[in-house]
């Protein structure tokens, strides 16, 4: 029998939105007002982050993952209300990633980028919201990618200048950076400064994955 996919429930103060997570697989994050629509949401995206379990070389492994398990539920923050974003760590994710555990998050991190430079390329013209709201492509990629190199990467000690979201060559140098840096803080026991070094990989991911999917679903020449 599959093992099941261990599920955190995390509840925003107001209880305005709940977010499911699979933190086994980083990324597979989703939010709804209540728990039960939460759930739903999370099952119902389980094909799509079967492609990035894919691309990092793991698609028989989730293809084999079994029912969501609602494994404990945390309370959150008010950023989890107001935007629907997990932002609590997971008790697992308190744990010493061991060297293989590091290297499977981290090469589902490389898919997560992967994936969203795929979509990136291939989007056209994207829906607006009400009264013409919402990113266009361009400042969806700019934003997604800076916010990560001026929010997170400096949790690992990297640091680089926001102008690099604008060069391939140097984002591509960036996200090697990030990876090592993970890597060192892994082998050392370091946490990312006030967060667990597997949310900082699990936050990266559904960051990208989260405007991926975004742009995905807004795209007008789909």
């Amino acid at each position: 029998m599959s093992d099941p996919v261990r599920v955190m429930i995390e509840l925003g103060p107001k209880r305005k939105r709940s977010v499911a997570s699979a933190f086994d697989w980083p990324g597979w994050d989703r939010w709804a007002k209540t728990e039960p629509d939460a759930i739903a949401v999370l099952e119902r995206f389980r094909p799509r982050y079967a492609k990035v379990a894919e691309l990092a070389g793991y698609g028989a492994a989730f293809e084999a993952a079994g029912p969501l398990d609602i494994y404990a539920h945390v309370p959150g923050t008010g950023m989890t209300d107001f935007y629907g974003t997990p932002c609590v760590a997971a008790e697992p994710e308190y744990e010493q990633m061991s060297a293989e555990e590091c290297e499977r998050k981290t090469d589902l991190l490389r898919a997560c980028w992967a994936y969203f430079d795929s979509v990136a390329a291939r989007v056209g013209e994207l829906r607006l919201g009400p009264r013409g709201g919402g990113r266009d492509r361009d400042r969806i990629v700019r934003h997604t990618n800076g916010a990560e190199m001026e929010e997170w990467a400096p949790k690992v000690g990297v640091k680089v200048p926001l102008e690099t979201r604008d060069d391939p060559e140097a984002l591509h140098t960036y996200r090697d950076q990030v990876i090592d840096a993970i890597r060192e803080h892994a082998a050392a026991g370091e946490p990312a400064r006030s967060w667990t070094l597997q949310f900082l990989i699990r936050r990266y991911c559904y960051h990208m994955l989260d405007h991926a999917w975004e742009m995905e679903d807004r795209d007008l020449s789909a």
